[in-house]
Order: C-alpha cells, then sequence, then structure tokens
C-alpha cells in the first residue's frame, strides 16, 4: 500500500467529499444524502476498479484541478467538462493513468449540467458521519475540499505491466448519460388519495419549468405553474421520498432531493422515477424541465435496465484490468 498526496491547485464553487450516502439512518431523522448524481458517482468509482460506494470528489461548478505527487488511475464523470493533464486533452468517463507531478484539470461545460466527479483508485483519507463521508451542513459537517487542500490517498495501484498508450486505456461500454441543451425530459409516477389535485397532472405535464437559484440539495426549486387543493384541510405531517414532487403554499413546484426533510404537510402530487434522479441531481438554476407522466413497472424496467448496463461495466472493467496486468485484486461492492 502507498500513501500518495493529491495537491489540488483549483476547486469549483463547492467541492465536497463524497459518496453514496449513509445506511439505515432515516429511522433515527438523518436523511441519506449522498451524491446528487449517484449514477456518475458509480460510475467513475468502477472505472477506477473501486467499490461503487467509494469516496471520491464531487464539484460543483468552476474549475477542478489537482496534482498527485505518484501515479494514480483516475476518472472523471458527471456533466460534460474538459479534461486535461499536463494540459493535454483527456478522455472523461475513462479510466485514466495520471503521471506523478501533472495537473489534472476539469472544466465544466456551463449550462449542460453541473456536478463532476472524480474518483481515484484506492481510499481517499476523509472523516466520516454515520459512516459515510456524505457532506451534511446542516449537521456541521462540511467537508469541504479547498484550493490548497492536500488529500491523502491509500492505494495498491502500480500501473499497468504495458509501459506506452495513448489514452483511452480502453474501450468500455460505459452507460454515458445524455445532458441535452434542450428542456430535460423526467418521468413521473403519479401520486393519489389525500395529496390528489383535480387537473394537476394536466398542468405539469402541458407546462415546462425552470430551476430557480434557490435550488440545493434539499431540494429543486421550480418556476412554473401549480395548482392548489380546493380545501383548507390541513394534511397530516407524512413520510416524503426522494424525488418527491411537492406543491407548498406558495406557487411553485418543488423536487426533493437526498437531503430533504423526511416529513412533510405538503401536497405530494407525484414522483420522480429512480432511472431520472441523477438527470435531476445535474439541474441546476436556469435548466429547463418537462414531466411525463409513467406508470410503475414502466419506471421499474428502465431502472433494471440502467442497472444492467452498470453490472456489464462492472465486468469489462475486471476483465480489462486483467489483460493490462492490474496487480491488485478488484474490491468487490
Amino acid at each position: 500500500m502507498t500513501t500518495v498526496a493529491l495537491e489540488f491547485t483549483g476547486t469549483g464553487w463547492t467541492t465536497t467529499f463524497q459518496d453514496l450516502g449513509r445506511r439505515d439512518t432515516e429511522r433515527r431523522g438523518v436523511p441519506t444524502g449522498g451524491a446528487a448524481d449517484q449514477h456518475s458517482a458509480v460510475v467513475a468509482n468502477l472505472l477506477v476498479g473501486n467499490p461503487r460506494g467509494a469516496t471520491l470528489i464531487e464539484n460543483l461548478g468552476g474549475e477542478l484541478a489537482l496534482v498527485p505527487d505518484a501515479d494514480v488511475l483516475l476518472a472523471v464523470t458527471g456533466a460534460p467538462a474538459r479534461v486535461t493533464v499536463g494540459g493535454a486533452p483527456v478522455e472523461s468517463w475513462s479510466p485514466l493513468v495520471v503521471p506523478a507531478g501533472q495537473e489534472v484539470r476539469v472544466v465544466g461545460d456551463a449550462g449542460r449540467g453541473t456536478r463532476t466527479y472524480l474518483a481515484v483508485n484506492g481510499t481517499l483519507a476523509a472523516k466520516t458521519l454515520l459512516g459515510s463521508a456524505a457532506p451534511d451542513a446542516r449537521m456541521g459537517f462540511g467537508q469541504l475540499v479547498t484550493r490548497g487542500s492536500r488529500v491523502l490517498l491509500e492505494t495498491e495501484f502500480r500501473g499497468f505491466r504495458r509501459r506506452f498508450f495513448e489514452p483511452p486505456l480502453f474501450r468500455l461500454p460505459v452507460p454515458v448519460p445524455r445532458f441535452d441543451e434542450g428542456p430535460w425530459v423526467v418521468d413521473v409516477v403519479a401520486s393519489h388519495g389525500i395529496h390528489a389535485i383535480p387537473g394537476i397532472r394536466e398542468v405539469i405535464e402541458e407546462a415546462e419549468y425552470v430551476v430557480t437559484p434557490r435550488s440545493n440539495h434539499v431540494g429543486l426549486r421550480l418556476d412554473g405553474p401549480v395548482l392548489h387543493p380546493d380545501t383548507d384541510a390541513e394534511i397530516v405531517s407524512h413520510g416524503v421520498p426522494v424525488g418527491a414532487l411537492q406543491i407548498p403554499h406558495a406557487d411553485e413546484l418543488i423536487v426533493l432531493g437526498r437531503y430533504r426533510s423526511l416529513t412533510a404537510g405538503y401536497p405530494i402530487v407525484g414522483v420522480a422515477s429512480r432511472d431520472c434522479l441523477p438527470l435531476l441531481g445535474q439541474a441546476g438554476p436556469g435548466q429547463r424541465l418537462r414531466f411525463r407522466w409513467t406508470d410503475r413497472d414502466s419506471a421499474i424496467r428502465r431502472l433494471a435496465r440502467r442497472e444492467a448496463e452498470v453490472c456489464a461495466l462492472e465486468h469489462a472493467i475486471a476483465e480489462a484490468f486483467a489483460a493490462v496486468g492490474f496487480e491488485t485484486p478488484l474490491p468487490q461492492h
């Protein structure tokens, strides 16, 4: 095992340690939290041979840059970005060997997603809270990485037997999401019962919504038409899932994120399908969204297809690394 120092020479608007969030904490009133775009975080870790839930770096906006003091294997995923190593362009969504002393720089494409993820083979030295490195500002656990931060990495990566190669190292079946320039389409499963608002499905499906600057990890606040219940009866506080479409007293639509309060007393008119949650995690101020109603079975099938794609990538990476003599057995998730 080798200890490598990663010197951060540039960070975005908010750069943090991140992972897939906390397990079994919501029963204690603590949100799961974790990466806003879970798909990108998982793929980044798999591309470098890490477990799916390993600690990595989440960068929100701006430029991210770092210099390792030894050779490392890393990958950049998430929103479209220009990635360079030592000033030379390289591919994102692909494993990269970065030589010691060479600067990695990630410059996001403004307007096409907000978050990039950087994973490095090995274990990043990061504090944890309730078993997770995911930040939670409300609990005083910021996990910020700033310009000048020196982050230590424990890794067994020693390079590959093949000495000379050109990026990308491999051609892998990487499930790269699309970040279209037009409105992003989000599938929603309808909510029924006490939260039903006559006509709300038609209003939401026909309208276009815009993410406002008041949005954050707790939820996306959307500017667009809504309807309110036609009764003043109070709704008893109830549990709310990630992705719930909530209509508060104000004339706005809120899509709850991974750091939402676990209960609420506002109408829930639908829930974004799980396969669309990573896309919502990339939506920043000004992003236009449209919603499309779907049924539960269709949503489950789409999620299953995405998971099958990730599993196929996992197997392909194991074979590719073995073919070039990766000395360390790949961790199991």
